[in-house]
């Protein structure tokens, strides 16, 4: 009995993770067809990114109190149905209003489902959580690796963006009623303290922490949503634009690749020469191979791809320093949520406002110029030792 509640468990934190990142990394891909479908500018793109982003965010934020309420079981069925009413609504939607009202229910039940399935690893593996953390980073980079070519064969097809939605949402119906047959473990998913969020704040080391995500955020963001439209405006031995797709899927899915090479090996790398001096190394790297990928973008477009490997470990470090800082995990998680959702719905926004009016090849400058943010700002980060971290928490 006990294998086979684990084994559902490990299915449904896979499940929610390879969609979690099959959705990341085809947005962008998506938006370039629903543009020319229902007459999205590169502003209203910018737009979608930022409703989706929050609506991400917000689940994330209150979904661990409804999960000690509610249950495990319940509040996973309950994203799971409110992501598949907005990938209806989105993939039937033939207005921009309704589009990006649907596309923020999508972002909500995404949200949702990932802290929900999440909460289940302590529940269902207690002693075997950092091990089914990583497998789940594997997972993800498998569903970033494998949609955007799904879609890219799709679109060869001629199948429409929509089919692709509507796609997902059986498929999530068929999941809905997978998990109506099960028993799902019993579990608690990190919950955020208010009160912990005021002592936080007044850590400058942990202030640090939240504007490096923020500018991560906005960096991962920006560049996966918008290089797609980006590279169509490149010449590129004058590719036609159905070779320009194809390229784009082609470089994002090797970033993928990388991105989870990168994740599965950087715990590793960080015990080796330490946490600080892995998020200034990284981030000065993703500087200059975001730049000079730009730069010779016509000669070299695949070097995008590297992007992913740099990239990578920033998120899951800063994390870490940013948990040490906390007495309770689940505040210092809850905060991670708020500094993404900034991020990501900031960088949505003002890198599809200057696309718009400047065109995606200025636009595309900005993820440069949050990356050398990202650099300023880890030079102000300090190693906190796991026994340092320790002994603060019980001094306080």
């Amino acid at each position: 009995m006990k294998n086979r509640r684990n084994i559902a468990a490990l299915f449904i934190l896979a499940f929610t993770m390879f969609l979690l990142g099959g959705l990341t990394s085809t947005k962008g891909i998506v938006l370039e067809e629903v543009k020319k479908d229902i007459g999205l500018d590169l502003n209203e793109f910018g737009l979608v990114v930022f409703i989706f982003q929050w609506g991400f965010t917000i689940a994330g934020v209150i979904t661990g109190y409804l999960v000690d309420k509610k249950g495990l079981k319940l509040m996973i069925i309950a994203g799971t149905l409110v992501m598949a009413a907005g990938l209806v609504g989105t993939g039937l939607a033939q207005t921009i209003v309704f589009f990006l009202g649907f596309y923020l229910v999508v972002g909500f039940g995404l949200g949702a489902m990932t802290v929900a399935s999440n909460a289940i690893v302590p529940a269902a593996f207690p002693k075997r959580q950092g091990m089914m953390f990583n497998l789940t980073m594997g997972v993800y980079g498998v569903g970033m690796f494998t949609t955007p070519l799904l879609l890219r064969w799709m679109f060869d097809a001629d199948i429409s963006w929509r089919t692709f939605y509507l796609g997902i949402t059986a498929l999530l119906i068929a999941f809905i009623i997978y998990i109506f047959s099960i028993e799902v473990p019993k579990g608690k998913a990190e919950r955020a303290s208010f009160s912990a969020f005021k002592v936080m704040l007044r850590n400058s080391q942990f202030v640090f922490v939240m504007l490096f995500l923020v500018f991560y955020v906005a960096t991962e963001v920006s560049f996966l949503n918008f290089f797609p439209s980006y590279l169509k405006t490149l010449q590129l031995d004058h590719a036609t634009t159905g070779e320009k797709e194809k390229l784009v899927a082609n470089i994002l899915s090797a970033f993928s690749i990388f991105f989870t090479v990168g994740r599965l090996a950087g715990g590793w790398l960080t015990e080796k020469i330490g946490e600080k001096k892995m998020l200034v190394s990284f981030s000065l790297l993703a500087v200059i191979i975001v730049a000079i990928s730009k730069f010779f973008a016509n000669e070299w477009a695949y070097l995008f791809a590297l992007t992913g490997l740099f990239l990578s470990v920033l998120f899951p470090t800063a994390t870490a320093i940013g948990t040490k800082l906390s007495e309770t995990g689940g505040s210092a998680l809850g905060l991670v949520y708020v500094a993404s959702g900034i991020g990501g719905a900031f960088a949505g926004w003002i890198v599809g406002a200057v696309s718009d009016k400047f065109g995606p090849s200025i636009g595309f400058n900005l993820p440069i110029i949050f990356l050398i943010i990202l650099l300023i700002i880890a030079f102000f980060i300090k190693d906190i030792p796991d026994e340092k971290a320790r002994t603060d928490v019980e001094n306080r």
